[in-house]
């Protein structure tokens, strides 16, 4: 009897299987760089510090890699939980945010249970648009403080960034373009002696972990009554996010992915997160546009990869993440951010084609998201 042939994706010793390991891991490294400027900015709207944030995402990408049900999705400390958090905060103190997260992962791990994700199927395909073009506008916004009023030698390597990222992919694809531009930017700042704005102006970067996160509320009603409003959101904002971020690289890739599944693992990360790191997190949608289009990965590999870099960058080579200068990391979320809007959506062509309708939802999407800055409350 004739043997079935191996598929040479399947196949570990597959010509082209380094490559693709290399590939994967190299969008992690990316990756990783890309989520420490926004994660220590979210650490500053929560009120906690920023190495808690990033303690946070290592667990939460550790564990989504291990357990999610949509491959190559990056899970961090988000800006949208972060906005969540912070008012109760800013009122109760920081003591309060472990029961919080225990309690939101505890819902979503319900809602995951329940099989409740299969209500993303309601949700219209115009309010998928606006959330992307809303979502790639909203993160190049945020990037544009860190060109504003400074000198020309942020605006010099702001621009070297932006042609390494666009123009390396035309010779080859071997090595990622925006870990080029990061490498490449930093040495110049650093060897060149210029005084730019980096990482390290952001946050406290010391070596070293602490230890597991100390439960130090009363264990009553009273704080039930606190946590639970802030605990729902919490919960709610970050299956939003990470639903519709999976649906997004879905149509990206092509592929399926289980949102059930995604539902029940996000509840665990966050309550591990609680537990060892200090606050709550979702999917990251620029972040894994940086993993799953400029990276061109794929698997759980690249995530893992971001895990295991960003616990790195944390431990060892945290002196030499806070000399990143802030303005290469902008350019390539900027990039991202371009990448991101769908721009077929807006084009003349399409919006005479479109329902009036459909165009109105898109816009009301867009502009309720862009006005608060919160993503759950633009699709809501």
């Amino acid at each position: 009897m004739a043997k079935t042939p191996i598929s040479p994706v399947s196949h570990p010793a597959a010509p082209g299987a380094p490559r693709r390991v290399a590939r994967e891991c190299l969008a992690g490294i990316v990756t990783a760089l890309a989520l420490v400027p926004e994660v220590i900015s979210f650490s500053v709207i929560a009120g906690v510090d920023p190495k808690v944030s990033l303690l946070s995402s290592i667990v939460l990408s550790l564990v989504t890699s291990l357990l999610g049900g949509r491959r190559a999705m990056v899970t961090a400390a988000a800006g949208s939980v972060a906005l969540v958090i912070g008012p109760m905060v800013h009122v109760h103190g920081v003591a309060y945010i472990l029961p919080t997260v225990l309690l939101a992962g505890v819902v979503q791990i319900l809602f995951g249970v329940a099989g409740l994700a299969r209500m993303m199927r309601y949700i219209p395909r115009s309010v998928m648009v606006g959330f992307v073009n809303a979502l790639g506008i909203l993160i190049f916004f945020a990037q544009v403080p860190h060109l504003l009023h400074h000198d020309r030698h942020v605006w010099l390597l702001f621009a070297l960034a932006v042609v390494i990222v666009l123009g390396w992919p035309r010779l080859t694809s071997v090595l990622p373009s925006s870990l080029l531009a990061i490498v490449v930017v930093t040495v110049i700042a650093v060897y060149g002696g210029w005084s730019v704005p980096t990482v390290g102006d952001a946050g406290p970067m010391m070596a070293g972990l602490p230890g597991l996160t100390e439960w130090r509320v009363p264990f009553n009603t009273e704080t039930l009554r606190i946590i639970w409003p802030t605990a729902l959101s919490v919960a709610f904002v970050g299956l939003l996010e990470s639903l519709l971020t999976a649906k997004l690289v879905d149509d990206l890739t092509d592929s399926h992915s289980s949102k059930r599944r995604e539902s029940w693992a996000l509840g665990v990360a966050n309550i591990c997160a609680g537990f060892y790191g200090g606050i709550a997190g979702c999917a990251m949608i620029g972040q894994t546009i940086v993993n799953v289009q400029l990276g061109q990965a794929r698997t759980r590999l690249s995530t893992l990869a971001a895990a295991l870099m960003l616990l790195l960058l944390v431990t060892a080579l945290s002196s030499v993440m806070a000399r990143i200068p802030m303005v290469v990391l902008a350019a390539v979320m900027m990039i991202v951010s371009l990448k991101t809007i769908n721009w077929h959506s807006v084009s003349p062509a399409t919006l005479r084609h479109m329902p009036f309708s459909e165009t109105l939802v898109m816009g009301v999407t867009v502009a309720a998201t862009v006005w608060t800055g919160n993503l759950a409350v633009g699709v809501m």
